[in-house]
Formats: C-alpha cells, sequence, structure tokens
C-alpha cells in the first residue's frame, strides 16, 4: 500500500454537477451525489454512487486489478439494449484508508459510455 503525496496526488471531492452516464442511450447511473477522483497526471474520474446507478444492468466479472493507492479493484459489465459492455465499470469495495470515500462508488471508462455532467 501507498499513501498519496506530492509524488503522486489524490484529491477526493465532490462534484457540484449532476452526472449522468449512459450506453447506447440508456440511462446507467444518473447523480447529483458524484466524487470527482483526481490522481497524479490521470484525467479526472467521476465516482458514481451505487444507489443512483441501476444495479439491474450491471452484471459483476471475474476481473480484479490492484492499485497500490487504492487497493483492489472489482469490476462490472453493462448489459443493456441486448448490448454487452464487458468490464465498462470499476469498483473498490475495501479500498485502502485513505481511500475509504469511493467505497460504494462506481467509476466508468469514458472510452465505452457517455458522461455528461450537467450544472
Amino acid at each position: 500500500m501507498k499513501l498519496p503525496g506530492p509524488d503522486h496526488p489524490i484529491t477526493i471531492t465532490a462534484n457540484p454537477k449532476r452526472v449522468r452516464v449512459s450506453a447506447g442511450g440508456v440511462v446507467i447511473a444518473d447523480t447529483t451525489d458524484a466524487l470527482t477522483l483526481k490522481e497524479a497526471t490521470y484525467p479526472a474520474v467521476q465516482y458514481v454512487p451505487r444507489k443512483d446507478a441501476n444495479m439491474a444492468l450491471l452484471a459483476r466479472t471475474d476481473r480484479v486489478t490492484h492499485c497500490p493507492y487504492k487497493g483492489d479493484a472489482s469490476y462490472f459489465s453493462i448489459v443493456a439494449d441486448g448490448k454487452t459492455i464487458e468490464n465498462s465499470i470499476w469498483t473498490y469495495e475495501t479500498p485502502f484508508p485513505a481511500m475509504t470515500e469511493i467505497t460504494g462508488y462506481l467509476a466508468f471508462y469514458p472510452d465505452q459510455v457517455t458522461i455528461e455532467q450537467v450544472a
């Protein structure tokens, strides 16, 4: 486990905008409670609470990855409109202590879904 610091900063802030995630015109998540995670030089990622996602459209997969700063990520595929978008969502169900704010949140690959931020 590594801790965020000056060499690898990670910030998590509440997003004041409404965030809507869709795939092929089907809304997967819609929230006013998203968190924006900024990590080092990577693009900012919107984390959406599970309570605001249509979990009936998600299927857990066996994929697991490890981040030395956040912990182990589990994955979901989106199954909507007769199509499956494999491993398009990740989540840290038991993140490292420094990242507990993202527990119970989902993140989406922006090249596989449409993520809109509405003022």
